[in-house]
């Protein structure tokens, strides 16, 4: 048995930038084992399957340690997959998903990515926050799958060194650490100990957490955020009604072939 792979940098500026996802397409799907066995072997934050349906793409995620309900920069890399080397000529490409309905605009080398935003409900301040973050919280959140803390200072965020096993205690699929900037409106972190991901390094779906508060907070529909990673990523975020679009673009950085 042989399946295409290919690996996309999205919400990228070139090559080594963004975050990495591979992109598996299939005829029918794999055994669940298998899958998950495959998208630990990748080591990638996410590996991303997508099997043709009538009009648009069946799409599933998985980290290298689970199936995940929501995942935006490899249904990104996917559409890039799809317009750029299998062939798909249509200008919205629709995946069907965990999350229902998601689409793709394709324009020239860009992307903007539809996703449901998130609802965030106030949470208390878990007492050993401090100590994995090394900072004061003044705020905390809890998302649709994520943890969400606000601090003061984005100098300071970007500095941040978290203890990941106490990130670890938290119900959830990870933590988002958010800040007000000068250059942005806001930046992020993103620490997901609890699915395999110690920092992911551009989180559409946090995006859709971070969208809805930042919009909440300014009063602004169009805001512009850079997730912190040591990679980097710049993307473009709009609130409509609710829904969130995430402008950004991919660059293939490997085609090759899965042998089982």
């Amino acid at each position: 048995m042989e399946l295409p792979i290919y690996v996309v940098d999205a919400f990228a500026t070139g090559r080594f930038t963004g975050n990495p996802a591979a992109v598996i397409p299939v005829q029918e799907w794999p055994e669940d084992d298998l899958m998950q066995k495959i998208a630990q072997e990748n080591n990638q934050a996410e590996t991303a399957f997508i099997l043709p349906i009538k009009g648009a793409y069946h799409i599933r995620w998985f980290t290298p340690t689970l199936e995940v309900n929501l995942c935006g920069h490899a249904t990104m890399a996917s559409a890039h997959v799809l317009r750029h080397h299998l062939q798909e000529e249509a200008p919205r490409i629709r995946f069907w998903s965990r999350s229902g309905w998601l689409h793709v605009d394709c324009h020239g080398d860009g992307y903007s990515l539809d996703l449901p935003a998130d609802d965030l409900k106030a949470f208390d301040i878990p007492p050993f926050m401090f100590d994995a973050l090394g900072v004061d919280v003044i705020e905390f959140w809890k998302g649709r799958d994520d943890f969400l803390a606000l601090i003061e200072d984005s100098v300071v965020l970007r500095q941040i060194q978290p203890d990941y096993s106490l990130i670890g205690r938290l119900k959830s699929r990870g933590l988002i650490v958010t800040a007000a900037d000068g250059q942005y409106d806001f930046i992020s972190r993103c620490f997901y100990p609890q699915s395999g991901i110690q920092e992911d390094p551009a989180t559409g779906s946090a995006h859709t957490t971070l969208t809805k508060f930042w919009s909440e907070r300014s009063g602004r529909d169009q805001l512009s955020a850079f997730q912190a990673s040591p990679r980097g990523a710049s993307i473009q975020c709009t609130l409509e009604k609710e829904r969130v679009i995430l402008k950004g673009e991919c660059y293939t950085y490997l085609q090759g072939q899965i042998t089982l």
